[in-house]
């Protein structure tokens, strides 16, 4: 006789192999076949730049509001048009002039490698930079820090 565990390894003829039932098969959560994100309407690019200029020309917006805002326009995969980035005005009523030249900096930062689109937006935004009194961080300096 082969021993007990080579049963269920080896079928010899003529003897009965004893085995356990397969498991039976747990309940598991239901499949969704939506992603759970994509769920709504899908916004324009001009719905979206007047969702953001609005949000920041609210004449009592924060610091708090602010940074928050500008932490949730960053986070999107996208660089933000100069006039999103027309929140400068918003940092100068609030006289936070660190955080109009960081704005700038994360413009730059979100350029990544196409070297040409911040100039652009540099360039777009000099008539507001020049009313406000907003440095530049290449003007300041701290860009080779």
């Amino acid at each position: 006789h082969l021993p007990t565990a080579l049963h269920s390894v080896v079928r010899l003829p003529g003897i009965a192999v004893m085995r356990a039932p397969p498991p039976a098969p747990r309940p598991g959560p239901a499949i969704q076949s939506i992603r759970c994100y994509s769920h709504g309407s899908h916004e324009t690019d001009e719905e979206f730049d007047a969702l953001w200029v609005t949000y920041f020309n609210k004449p009592d917006i924060d610091a708090w509001e602010l940074l928050k805002g500008m932490n949730t326009l960053v986070g999107y995969d996208l660089v933000p048009e100069p006039k999103i980035i027309d929140a400068l005005q918003a940092c100068r009523r609030l006289n936070d002039f660190a955080s109009a030249v960081r704005i700038l900096e994360v413009v730059k930062d979100k350029t990544g490698p196409h070297k040409e689109i911040y100039p652009y937006v540099i360039q777009e935004l000099r008539p507001i930079l020049n009313e406000l009194g907003i440095s530049t961080p290449e003007e300041l300096g701290i860009d080779k820090v």
